[in-house]
């Protein structure tokens, strides 16, 4: 059986290309599992996999815990707000309490990013990274990719607009690192105050015009406005930014093509995109979910494989 090359899914960027396919056709597998009558298959049965959201998340947390559960897995779930963080204890503490109870995986989520990877050089658990800030989020970058293949076939060549709040979103940036080991083509598309200055060092196309990011694109993977990142004004106001750079039917039926619309949730409708461009037959949003829970059950069983 193949093998990822990592213990640890910490991010995209220091994957092979041969990790990512391998995790994307894994999930092929397990696809077909989740659509069968009875969804849970044994193979998990003897792992016990701790949850720790340090941040909200309800798409993301639903469908790790779903994943682990179609594995037969045992699950512990922990949230911060109700736990000894809140009284002053440390990360690592934390962490090595649990791990104490003969926990073999932990699935985190953090506000800081560097999170995942510290934890990872100080236990002896496999780590998933749900995301650590506004660094990388890797389980929705393989979805995202997993669900474009599905749509448009190898992604060799193919043309991927990520349009949005790309400063503050780490699904950015692990779509970036996804795409580009696929060998798509990545343009960023939002105000100037939401492109980072340097991102051109990721070997990406930036447009601050959106009708021709549209027109370029196969995909258009359309990012929410993270406002609760946002401690400044980055543009005037929410109907001045859905004005510029919302996607509507008015700016789809302008394109002389069809193109897939995708967007990792929760949508902000009305901001980021209309309800009759969410709920089209050109949007995979709902396929994205689904597929979300069969992706995270390919990562969880090859990391469970994963022999030292």
């Amino acid at each position: 059986m193949s093998q990822l090359s990592t213990k640890h899914l910490i991010g995209i960027e220091h994957l092979s290309v041969q990790d990512v396919q391998l995790i994307l056709e894994t999930a092929t597998q397990f696809k077909e599992i989740i659509n069968r009558p009875i969804k849970k298959v044994p193979t998990l049965r003897d792992i016990t996999i701790a949850n720790l959201f340090f941040e909200n998340s309800t798409r993301t947390r639903i469908s790790f815990e779903l994943a682990q559960k179609r594995l037969s897995a045992d699950v512990i779930n922990f949230t911060s707000s109700s736990s000894s963080v809140k009284k002053g204890e440390t990360l690592l503490d934390t962490v090595n309490n649990i791990l104490s109870m003969k926990v073999d995986m932990i699935v985190m989520r953090h506000s800081s990013p560097g999170a995942a990877h510290y934890l990872a050089e100080r236990v002896q658990a496999q780590i998933v990274n749900a995301g650590d800030g506004t660094h990388e989020h890797p389980t929705q970058a393989l979805l995202d990719a997993y669900s474009m293949q599905e749509k448009i076939g190898d992604l060799t060549g193919k043309k991927i607009a990520i349009i949005g709040d790309i400063m503050h979103s780490r699904v950015a940036l692990s779509n970036i690192f996804c795409l580009q080991k696929l060998g798509a083509e990545v343009t960023l598309c939002g105000p100037p105050t939401l492109i980072p200055k340097d991102i051109h060092r990721l070997d990406v196309q930036v447009s601050y015009n959106i009708d021709e990011a549209l027109k370029w694109c196969d995909v258009a993977n359309v990012l929410r406005i993270q406002l609760e990142r946002q401690n400044t004004k980055y543009f005037p106001s929410l109907r001045e930014y859905a004005l510029y750079y919302g996607v509507n039917k008015q700016r789809l039926d302008k394109l002389q093509k069809e193109i897939v619309i995708m967007h990792p949730g929760p949508i902000n409708r009305g901001v980021e995109l209309t309800s009759d461009v969410a709920d089209s037959e050109h949007s995979i949003i709902l396929e994205q979910v689904e597929n979300g829970v069969a992706v995270r059950m390919a990562v969880m069983y090859l990391l469970a494989n994963k022999q030292d």
